[in-house]
């Protein structure tokens, strides 16, 4: 698995550094729960175990630092998430470089979901406008350099547009929750790209946490009271125990998702 992937047109998430693993989930569950998981299989219960009754403390164990080149619209969107660490190219510092994002396609405003957007479509004359703002605004950018005019404020013309480069380091568990927002497909287009980015790494270097999170998490989806008992009312109790027998679940499982619906199964 390479640690860099391309992202958009000129981005990329690139892994830095990494901290920790599926066995340092599993050591510092073991602090509380005690000796007793030795095998893959036993470690993977056992982190399916954290997972599903969201105990995250073993998951901070683990830590990533990647190194991020983004538009600036997306990073704005992306230091919302105050969990992180972040440290970003400074335009005050330095000469920031000709590099902007052309979508590959050009999106419409969602009549229905008015933060987002949707479709795709090709319209040269976008692409013009958009170039011809790029072309304008570095050129003033530059123009104002050599007029002496000082980095800090000449930046202020150059648009979100702009790629920004900085390095992003957090926990398994906070991680986890990023891209549990950022993969949801009201998420900005933009950003679930480098969420996907992401994910990939994640998946292959901790595989047994990953399956967890994608099992209990990113596939999962949480019910209220009222739907718990619409949907306990609706089912029969032994078939439902049947099909997830059939998917593969074991006896504790399958007691703790019967126990969801009838709690009064318990003791």
């Amino acid at each position: 698995m390479s640690t860099e992937v391309a992202v958009l047109d000129q981005g990329f998430v690139r892994l830095v550094e990494m901290m920790g693993s599926d066995a340092a989930v599993v050591r510092a569950a073991r602090v509380s729960y005690g000796e007793g998981t030795k095998t893959v299989r036993e470690d993977a219960a056992l982190i399916d175990y954290l997972m599903r009754h969201r105990h995250t403390s073993p998951f901070e164990m683990v830590e990533f630092t990647f190194h991020i080149r983004a538009p600036i619209f997306v990073a704005r969107q992306w230091f919302r998430h105050r969990t992180a660490s972040y440290n970003e190219i400074s335009g005050r510092y330095s000469v920031l470089e000709e590099r902007f994002y052309r979508p590959a396609a050009w999106r419409r405003q969602d009549t229905v979901n008015r933060q987002s957007s949707k479709g795709g479509h090709k319209d040269p004359e976008a692409d013009r406008l958009l170039e011809e703002a790029y072309r304008k605004a570095y050129g003033a950018y530059q123009e104002l350099l050599k007029r002496g005019v000082a980095r800090e404020e000449a930046r202020i013309v150059l648009p979100l547009g702009l790629y920004t480069e900085f390095y992003f380091k957090q926990d398994l568990h906070n991680l986890f929750h990023f891209l549990k927002l950022r993969l949801d497909p009201h998420a900005q287009f933009e950003i679930r790209e480098y969420a996907r980015a992401i994910a990939k790494i994640v998946q292959a270097k901790v595989p047994l946490s990953w399956a967890a999170f994608e099992e209990h998490v990113l596939g999962g989806a949480q019910l209220s009271k009222s739907e718990l008992t619409v949907l306990a009312r609706l089912l029969d109790r032994e078939r439902y125990a049947e099909g997830l027998k059939a998917e593969g679940l074991r006896k504790s499982r399958i007691r703790e998702a019967i126990l969801k619906l009838w709690p009064e199964e318990d003791g």
